[in-house]
């Protein structure tokens, strides 16, 4: 039996699709979208503002992808050392290239 699933948005609610064409998303590509949803700014906002809120959304864009790839680099660190200890040193290895 399937239970139908149903939540109140707020009326100027935006959905967005992104997507790729045989590949995931990079970190510069996710920092994007998540500093998109952390900084908005009005477009009839003074200059200034405006300015210094979209200097500050990309230097937040900088350190998003600088830890999301300390993140995936991690990650992977692990996979590998999980493979090597169930013996597959060769998986490892290529994964630890890519």
């Amino acid at each position: 039996m399937m239970n139908p699933i149903s939540m109140d948005l707020p009326i100027d609610y935006k959905v967005t699709v992104k997507t790729t064409n045989n590949r995931g998303f990079t970190p510069e590509e996710v920092a994007v979208r998540c500093a998109d949803k952390i900084i908005q700014v009005s477009n009839t906002a003074p200059p200034a503002i405006r300015d210094q809120a979209n200097a500050f959304k990309g230097d937040l864009i900088k350190v998003l992808s600088f830890y999301m790839r300390e993140a995936v680099n991690s990650d992977r660190t692990t996979i590998c050392n999980a493979l090597n200890e169930a013996g597959h040193q060769e998986l490892s290895q290529m994964i630890r290239r890519l």
